[in-house]
Parts: C-alpha cells; sequence; structure tokens
C-alpha cells in the first residue's frame, strides 16, 4: 500500500509546475496529470486515488492563489511605493479570486486523475 500523503505531495508538485508554466489551462492538465500520479503512488484503489488527487489538487490550488495575491503586491509596491502596492494587493486579491475558480476545476480534474490513476494502480 502506497503513501497517501506522498502522493498528494507529488500531485501537488506537478500541478504547481504546470500551473506555472501554462498559466490558465495548465492548472486544469496539471490538476488531471498530478491526480493521476498521485493516485498511482497513493496505490490503495480508486477511492484512496481520488483523495490523494483532491489534496493535490486544493493543496495547488492554494498555493497558486497566495503566490498571486503575494506577486502583484509586490510588483505593485516596487513599482510605486506604498500606494502601488496596496493597489497591488488589491489587483492581487481580484487575480486571487479567479485563481479559485480555477482551483475549484483544478480539484475536480484533480480528483478525476486520481480515481485513473488509483483504478490503475489496483
Amino acid at each position: 500500500m502506497g503513501s497517501l500523503w506522498l502522493g498528494a505531495f507529488v500531485g501537488f508538485l506537478i500541478t504547481l509546475l504546470l500551473g506555472f508554466l501554462f498559466p490558465g489551462i495548465g492548472q486544469l492538465i496539471g490538476g488531471l496529470l498530478g491526480g493521476f500520479v498521485a493516485g498511482i503512488i497513493a496505490r490503495g484503489g480508486i477511492l484512496r486515488g481520488a483523495l490523494a488527487g483532491f489534496l493535490a489538487g486544493i493543496f495547488g490550488g492554494i498555493i497558486i492563489t497566495i503566490l498571486a495575491v503575494l506577486g502583484l503586491a509586490v510588483v505593485g509596491g516596487v513599482a510605486g511605493g506604498i500606494l502601488g502596492g496596496l493597489f497591488g494587493g488589491l489587483a492581487g486579491l481580484a487575480v486571487g479570486v479567479i485563481a479559485i475558480i480555477l482551483a475549484i476545476f483544478g480539484a475536480i480534474a484533480s480528483t478525476i486523475g486520481g480515481l485513473m490513476g488509483g483504478l490503475l494502480a489496483k
């Protein structure tokens, strides 16, 4: 029997990598591939693979959202000082909301990928 958390972590790394390489659609493709790998590593059947994929998708979406908010706040602060950091943070918040919506779809894709990976590993 494989490790659920190791599978979720490896799936998260794949989701994060593809999410940064291909913004937007990379979150969905990364979620599907990351969930698939998470399901294979979890090796506990369909439900365990789906759970590992879901955890990988949720963690990936949360981290991408946090990095989007912080990144735009830093860019705004460097470009425009304190007020620029404030407006950059607000822009980051708007991008973060979009990233959360994409994270929901990414988590669904990760769960489907984990389900397929768990089926293959069983």
